[in-house]
């Protein structure tokens, strides 16, 4: 078989695009479609839970379902540095390698996430639970910097202009924020500011910097 007519089956089975089916992940719809050779690509902290801070989500979640019975917890937990961004598959090792080196120099650093807010996604197709980021704001900034500069390289899109750092804790389908805001967020609030030791485990500490494209998981540890 020739060269070019290679190239073309190639070219055509990358472009191929698969059906999303929404049941299979909680209604959740895709940003942008699937297609092969595509790798969905995001920066973020991680935030490894532990047992007081699942007990403190399962009280955020009965309180919060009284407003929004499909409200549903988060099963990992980070503040993200990168807007969900499509990377080709022969990008993600150079996109890699970037980040490395730009990461490499930054120190470990702790932040506080402790004020409950409602977020929505571009789309408004799906509505979060989080806490927002109350100090350690600064120190995000230069990371999201640096990963911008990384997305710059690749014309990819850099993070949100005046973004809101938070950590993700619920979500549920559609545009939900009328329900959630007001009385309920104020309720949630009480919880999280009289639960024990809450000011101590909702100090996330910066000790690592992850990428995750398609299945794929980068660690890059700060200094």
């Amino acid at each position: 078989m020739p060269d070019s007519v290679r190239r073309m089956f190639r070219d055509q089975e990358e472009k191929e695009t698969v059906v999303d089916d929404s049941s299979k992940h909680g209604g959740r719809l895709r940003t942008y479609p699937h297609e092969r050779g595509n790798w969905a690509t995001h920066v973020y902290v991680p935030y490894e839970a532990g047992e007081d801070f699942l007990e403190l989500l399962q009280l955020l979640l009965l309180c919060g379902r009284t407003y929004m019975p499909l409200l549903m917890g988060q099963e990992e937990f980070h503040i993200s540095l990168s807007q969900g961004v499509v990377l080709r598959h022969h990008w993600i090792d150079p996109f890699v390698q970037s980040l490395k080196e730009r990461l490499a120099s930054f120190h470990r650093f702790i932040c506080r996430a402790d004020q409950v807010k409602v977020y929505t996604n571009q789309t408004k197709t799906r509505t979060f639970v989080g806490l927002e980021v109350s100090s350690g704001h600064s120190q995000i900034l230069e990371l999201v910097s640096e990963v911008d500069q990384v997305m710059e390289e690749f014309n990819l899109m850099p993070f949100y202009k005046d973004p809101s750092f938070h950590l993700s804790l619920a979500w549920c389908v559609g545009n939900m924020s009328e329900a959630l805001e007001g009385k309920c967020i104020q309720e949630l609030q009480e919880i999280v500011d009289g639960f024990e030791d809450s000011s101590y485990f909702l100090r996330i500490p910066g000790t690592e910097v992850r990428c995750k494209s398609g299945n794929k998981i980068f660690s890059f540890p700060l200094r």
